[in-house]
């Protein structure tokens, strides 16, 4: 049996009119303390915001999903964040905003491979 460990994960929302509430889920963000993993993956279902707000920053939303991706990752994609260890990188992510760009509660699951989770979660969550 495979040792499983405790993750948390947040979903990224576009909320392209906050005045509305409505949203497009657009990511997810995953961490493992015990793995020291965070990890993102992002899909924008473009049609889909577009029916909530025909005149959303498209370009401006997907350099937003890049720079979280980024964050994640690390190294110079991540800028001064890179500094910082998973979990605090994770923290700062998923720390509300009113952007049109949001992080979701933050849920939890058992894992044997947090990586694999955040496609598992992408396809089942978001796409």
């Amino acid at each position: 049996m495979t040792d499983r460990h405790v993750f948390e994960y947040a979903l990224l929302r576009v909320v392209p009119r906050v005045e509305r509430g409505e949203c497009v889920n657009a990511g997810v963000i995953v961490y493992c303390r015990h793995e020291a993993f965070v990890g993102a993956g992002t899909h924008l279902d473009a049609s889909r915001l577009l029916a909530l707000d025909a005149h959303v920053d498209l370009a401006g939303v997907r350099a937003a999903l890049r720079a979280v991706e980024g964050v994640c990752a690390g190294g110079d994609a991540a800028g001064q964040a890179a500094l910082d260890d998973a979990g605090r990188r994770f923290r700062w992510l998923i720390a509300p905003r009113s952007t049109i760009v949001q992080p979701g509660p933050v849920h939890t699951g058992l894992t044997a491979d947090p990586a694999a989770e955040v496609q598992r979660l992408l396809d089942l969550l978001v796409r």
